[in-house]
């Protein structure tokens, strides 16, 4: 059984010498219907029993798709419960009940707190991981890392794995049964991913999340994925809602999920992902928004310590698809000063801040975020909120 935690920077750098070094799943399948044929697909990982992960809810829906595709294929799945949150806690947990099973294979189904913690109990356990998504609101199905927090939801930390998940199954059917709000808010995660690579190229000192250099491939796969979103995000989420599964949806399932993927492990995080976490530190954003929707505040902060012109752009964006664009929108305030200078502090302490191509500092982050909220105050003005409000159930 694996036990020691994985450190990449150990094995892809050597001194001065830093490689550009691309990580990705072995392989990627999406499309309507892929969930029920895993059992099929689990013939590239040579699987005879295999752990199923899933929530309780997961357990009677998707979840159950895939226990009944596995025997299909005379696989023996062995279903056990996902808590909810991806910490070392519940991932202890999962790997002294599961053990014993004699598995050589994980299953993680779920949303990306489900999955991320399928990876880290498949690491322990020293055994592949086969990730089904029933969401495209993050980037972590197709990673080799997981982002852990505490037991009360604060993000506490990265681990890294070796190996990137053996098989990545995305029903884009189910994706696009699930809340708008959902794929909305991987849109919000997925833009970062141009922006923060570029930010990483541009600095000589950036790095990826295996501590080497962004790979230009991964930087043009984030380029790929901003242009798909700017192109065909309107068009997802007005599909979604008329319950239509269509060439938009498949094209922001993918840039949500593989695209961004990628990009982010290989071309690396900076601003927008630093001070995303960072507002897990505000208990009303961590009780009441989504990642990706964090992730959107963090992008325009990320922006506007550029000076890029694109900050507009994003924003308008943004409100389009009904994303938080500023402060009001995140059930903060400009004058809740504390919490500001919290999330700012926090983000100093991610190590991704210095991916930056200039010296951040605390006063920068903050001058950021207040700039970026005047600029999300100015947009929702003129475009509205209608969208916002539409996801957020106001």
């Amino acid at each position: 059984m694996a036990t020691d935690l994985y450190s990449p920077g150990e094995i892809f750098t050597d001194g001065d010498s830093v490689p550009r070094v691309m990580i990705a799943p072995q392989r990627y399948i999406q499309g309507e219907g892929v969930i029920d044929h895993v059992g099929r697909y689990m013939s590239l990982v040579n699987s005879q029993r295999a752990a199923v992960l899933a929530s309780t809810r997961g357990h009677s829906a998707e979840g159950a798709r895939v226990m009944d595709s596995l025997r299909q294929r005379n696989i023996t799945g062995v279903a056990t419960t996902f808590d909810g949150e991806c910490s070392l806690e519940e991932v202890n947990k999962q790997v002294e009940a599961l053990k014993g099973e004699n598995l050589d294979c994980l299953v993680a189904v779920g949303g990306g707190k489900c999955v991320d913690a399928g990876k880290c109990i498949a690491y322990r356990l020293d055994i592949p991981v086969v990730i089904v998504p029933s969401l495209a609101s993050n980037d972590a199905p197709c990673s080799a890392l997981s982002v852990m927090y505490s037991p009360e939801g604060i993000n506490n930390g990265v681990e890294y794995f070796p190996d990137s998940p053996a098989l990545v199954v995305i029903d884009t059917g189910v994706v696009a049964k699930a809340s708008e709000r959902f794929l909305v808010a991987g849109m919000g995660d997925a833009m970062a991913t141009w922006y923060e690579a570029k930010a990483c190229l541009a600095n000589p000192n950036g790095r990826n999340s295996v501590g080497t250099r962004p790979t230009l491939a991964c930087a043009a796969m984030g380029e790929t994925c901003a242009h798909t979103l700017y192109e065909y995000g309107v068009a997802a989420s007005a599909s979604i809602v008329a319950d239509r599964c269509d060439d938009a949806v498949e094209r922001v399932v993918e840039a949500n999920t593989l695209i961004s993927g990628i990009g982010f492990e290989s071309g690396g995080c900076a601003a927008a992902h630093a001070i995303a976490v960072a507002y897990t530190h505000v208990k009303e954003v961590h009780d009441n928004y989504l990642h990706g929707e964090m992730v959107a505040m963090g992008t325009l902060a990320h922006l506007m310590m550029e000076k890029n012109e694109d900050a507009r752009k994003a924003a308008e964006f943004f409100a389009r698809v009904g994303l938080p664009i500023h402060f009001g929108q995140l059930s903060m305030t400009k004058e809740q000063t504390e919490d500001i200078d919290t999330v700012a502090e926090a983000s100093m302490g991610t190590g991704i801040i210095h991916n930056m191509p200039m010296t951040v500092t605390t006063e920068l982050v903050r001058d950021s975020m207040l700039s970026a909220n005047e600029l999300g105050e100015v947009v929702a003005s003129e475009i509205g909120d209608e969208a916002y409000r539409r996801l957020q159930g106001e």
